[in-house]
């Protein structure tokens, strides 16, 4: 019998050290849900597990982003709707134009709602936006990350879908003020007064009041009066070359042997159906937003912050000057028939978008479908290694708690033993 060593005692010590461990194990897990709690548990379990959790928030994120970049894509698709609709009618007006029960008069009433129409179709295309990003004025070109990974995206753009690149802007309108001489002729000199420019067939004309034709020209810059004859004519044989195009249904204003001003119509192949201003002491051009489209160093030729040309007048200007960029036009029954045919380029090339957004917009649905299958799965996975199994740690803590308790009894027993050496000392 021994005294200094006990070693039942140490020996039982030990099992309840061991039982109350494997308790205390037994209960983290059973408390957190969770077989691995820290490194110790499982290392190799826990590094797979870490990164199964990155794909699967990885995925989870991805499906956020492809249903993002539906919404973007319906916001897009959605206002094209409404440029069909516009198209539509512009087309219907086009073929009540063509048909020659319509007088001038009633032609330049129809030119005026395809004029409003064609800068709707450019208002629709600047202000349509997602997140502030403009998406049908061509500026935008997307990357979706629809995947966990590096690379694992899609690539979107939106064509430009205004009426410039449709087809259906007009050309530029403006009245400018000038100081064009009038150039004498062997007759009376030119009226003072304000004179119409029309339009028959290919050659020009300026009328009076009275509906005379009292000039006549080929280009619309160049018009020379048909002289003292019998048809009432003010403008004897004097000419006047202006320094652009005189726009039809235009005035032109003459006083004291100058043109003062004259409507003009400059062929247009950069600027978007909207009305503009230029302001002559900043040397600005600006859209009806206020944006600043193209400046000039020389009051004649305006470039954009690319340095490419927007706009050129014949001459320098002296003032202020309003521009404006109707629809295409219809004003006569031959342009109003060409216009049919370019006006159907235009919905065939806006249906063609939009069925190009809605292939990936059904793209996308499928993609989140697939996303959510990969993240369930994994998550699957990834719970068979981290979450505990409760019914089989309820067993173990059930078993260390018994252990414990034994322990415990049998530590109190092996303290008891010592006490018999008293019995030899009796």
């Amino acid at each position: 019998m021994r005294i200094n060593h006990n070693i039942a005692a140490l020996n039982t010590y030990r099992q309840l050290g061991q039982a109350n461990k494997g308790m205390e194990s037994s209960m983290e897990k059973l408390s957190s849900g969770l077989r691995i709690n820290r490194a110790g548990d499982d290392a190799a379990g826990l590094a797979i597990s870490e990164k199964m959790r990155g794909q699967i928030r990885g995925l989870e994120q991805s499906q956020r982003n492809a249903q993002d970049g539906i919404s973007l894509i319906q916001t897009g698709e959605g206002a094209l709707n409404e440029t069909h609709s516009i198209l539509q009618r512009m087309r219907e007006l086009s073929v009540q134009a063509a048909n020659d029960t319509n007088t001038q008069s009633d032609r330049n009433e129809l030119q005026k709602e395809v004029d409003q129409l064609s800068k709707e179709i450019t208002r629709i295309g600047n202000n349509t936006e997602f997140n502030t990003q403009n998406l049908l004025d061509g500026s935008f070109e997307g990357t979706f990350q629809i995947g966990a990974n590096e690379g694992q995206s899609l690539k979107l753009n939106f064509d430009d879908m205004r009426g410039l690149n449709l087809g259906v802007a007009g050309d530029i309108e403006s009245t400018i003020d000038s100081s064009i001489a009038v150039t004498s002729g062997t007759t009376a000199d030119v009226q003072d007064g304000t004179y119409t420019v029309a339009k028959d067939g290919d050659t020009f004309q300026l009328k009076d009041t009275d509906g005379n034709v009292v000039a006549t020209g080929t280009d619309g810059k160049t018009f020379t009066g048909t002289g003292a004859d019998n048809d009432g004519s003010t403008f004897g044989d004097d000419a006047i070359t202006l320094t652009d195009t005189a726009r039809v249904g235009g005035e032109v204003t003459i006083a004291s042997d100058v043109v003062e001003s004259f409507d003009a119509e400059i062929s247009n192949s950069t600027l978007q159906a909207d009305d503009y201003t230029i302001d002559f002491t900043s040397k600005e051009m600006k859209n009806s937003n206020g944006d600043v489209i193209a400046t000039t160093t020389d009051d004649t030729n305006f470039v954009d912050a690319q340095g490419n040309t927007v706009l050129s007048f014949g001459a320098a200007l002296t003032a202020d000057t309003n521009l404006s960029v109707g629809g295409i036009d219809i004003s006569t029954q031959e342009a109003a028939d060409k216009s049919i045919t370019t006006i159907n380029n235009a919905i065939e090339t806006v249906s063609a978008e939009r069925s190009k957004l809605g292939a990936y917009q059904n793209r996308l649905e499928h993609t989140i479908n697939n996303l959510g299958t990969s993240s369930e799965n994994l998550t699957a996975a990834e719970s068979r290694i981290r979450d505990v199994d409760m019914a089989k740690e309820m067993m173990n803590q059930t078993k260390e708690s018994i252990l414990a308790q034994a322990s415990q009894a049998m530590l109190a027993k092996a303290n008891q033993n010592p006490q018999g050496v008293l019995q030899l000392l009796r």
